[in-house]
């Protein structure tokens, strides 16, 4: 006799377990309640409403509409993957998290959400036109949000590193400091440093240089700025000493620092340096104008003089006529103290900041797919999640220090919550064991005053109603 199924039931019995502490015993059971650890968003989604995020994403996109009745949107699956990010995906594959949360679902108004392949085949459409016509004008819209600081931006530019495993496209061996020999993509970013806001992005080959590029990659990046929008400074690191960089912005009337690459005829300008300024006990600042090979003209080159000491690592480089110091030197067309520039290139660290926290806490290197395009705009849509998410912080809590999304992702967004109903009402109820609406809620409100309160890193409530908020 052949023998029944064995029934299912025991799958869904509840399981006793003992605590790890004290060996209290626990009964494990399910609940059909719908539950989501990321309740904390709903300040954001509302944020993101009030600024007319759907339509402008909508308005822009470079793809027709799917035609068959079970697609997703194609706005819908740009958006997954934005809030995918925001929670914490490092990888297409992580996507996948979110299809079984029912209040999400609820907050963005979408009836499910993609699939990883989906969203891969989304970012898979993209050509460098698309990209042109998609992120260039929502990179405009969000930077007419900005208020420009009465003293301009500072402008800073880096290069970084993403290790690649296999052969995509672009993927090439260059400059790797931690995995020498590997593959890579070299992306140039230019950042506002006070913003903070990623102005523009561009994804390169592995073996390209840190300024190759760079003074389209800044055409490109100051076309962006809307009318009234300025730059006090533009810095960068001794990977973009060029002269080509340096002609281009004294052409553009666009004041600079940049560190200055220890050549030889550098190094013995310095030794020539009579007259040092005395900042402290253990830095002096010095000064000469010199015309290096091939070069236009001759230009300023400010000089800082650090005393070796045993409790501290100095910065800088060594000279073996001059024991003792270390030396940093840096080429500029402004004609403040060389102490005040001193001190003006130090906040430089920001980018390096802000390039962690893409890597780290955006995963920024990993989306990657085998087109390079495809690549590139999976990079530029976590930019510009990041953008996002300073102009939330600017128009939410713009009294308190700028907080990393790393940071905001615990300190904020992590909430419970669950989904229900009142009467005829969509109910989302967050946890008051995790700050519940006391904590949220003055969130919300401010994400909902987007057109009556003002924050002074953004446009004035007056300004809004063309840019965002029900006025498009």
């Amino acid at each position: 006799m052949q023998n029944k199924p064995a029934s299912d039931s025991h799958k869904t019995t509840p399981i006793e377990i003992s605590a790890l502490f004290g060996r209290a015993k626990l009964k494990v059971d399910e609940t059909p309640k719908v539950i989501t650890p990321f309740g904390g968003l709903a300040s954001f989604i509302t944020f993101l409403d009030q600024i007319d995020y759907a339509q402008m994403v909508q308005r822009y996109l470079p793809f027709a509409a799917p035609t068959s009745p079970n697609a997703i949107p194609l706005a819908h699956t740009l958006t997954s993957f934005i809030v995918s990010v925001v929670v914490g995906a490092s990888r297409f594959a992580h996507c996948q998290w979110l299809r079984a949360d029912h209040v999400l679902r609820a907050l963005l108004g979408m009836a499910r959400f993609p699939g990883d392949d989906t969203i891969r085949n989304f970012f898979l459409r993209f050509s460098q036109g698309h990209i042109e016509s998609f992120w260039r004008p929502l990179w405009r819209w969000l930077l007419n949000l900005l208020a420009c600081p009465k003293a301009g931006f500072s402008l800073d530019l880096d290069s970084t590193v993403f290790c690649r495993e296999g052969s995509q496209e672009g993927a090439a061996r260059g400059y790797n400091p931690r995995r020498k020999g590997r593959k890579s993509h070299h992306p140039l970013l230019a950042v506002l440093a006070e913003a903070p806001f990623v102005l523009h992005g561009w994804l390169r080959s592995g073996n390209t240089g840190a300024a190759r590029g760079v003074v389209p990659f800044l055409q490109e990046a100051l076309a962006l700025l809307p009318e009234g929008t300025w730059i006090r400074c533009v810095r960068a690191d001794s990977g973009f000493f060029e002269e080509s960089l340096l002609a281009f912005l004294e052409l553009r009337k666009l004041p600079y620092i940049v560190v200055a690459r220890m050549t030889s005829t550098i190094k013995h300008r310095c030794l020539g340096i009579q007259s040092w300024t005395t900042i402290d006990e253990n830095h002096a600042v010095g000064e000469f104008t010199a015309k290096l090979f091939g070069w236009s003209t001759a230009r300023r080159f400010v000089v800082l003089r650090e005393r070796v000491r045993p409790d501290k690592e100095a910065l800088g480089r060594k000279l073996i006529d001059v024991p003792g110091y270390t030396f940093r030197l840096w080429v500029t067309n402004r004609h403040e103290d060389a102490l005040e520039l001193w001190r003006d290139y130090n906040q430089r660290a920001t980018i390096e900041q802000r390039i962690e926290e893409l890597k780290n806490d955006l995963a920024a290197n990993g989306f990657c797919l085998n087109s390079f395009f495809a690549t590139e705009s999976a990079f530029l849509a976590v930019l510009f999640t990041f953008n996002l998410l300073s102009l939330y912080q600017h128009q939410t809590t713009p009294t308190q220090p700028y907080r990393q999304p790393g940071t905001l992702r615990k300190a904020v967004f992590l909430a419970g919550a669950v989904l229900g109903t009142m009467g005829r009402d969509v109910v989302v109820r967050l946890s008051a064991a995790w700050g519940g609406l006391a904590k949220h809620k003055p969130l919300i409100e401010k994400a909902l005053d987007w057109l009556k309160s003002a924050s002074p890193k953004l446009v004035p409530p007056e300004a809004r109603q063309a840019l965002g908020g029900g006025g498009i």
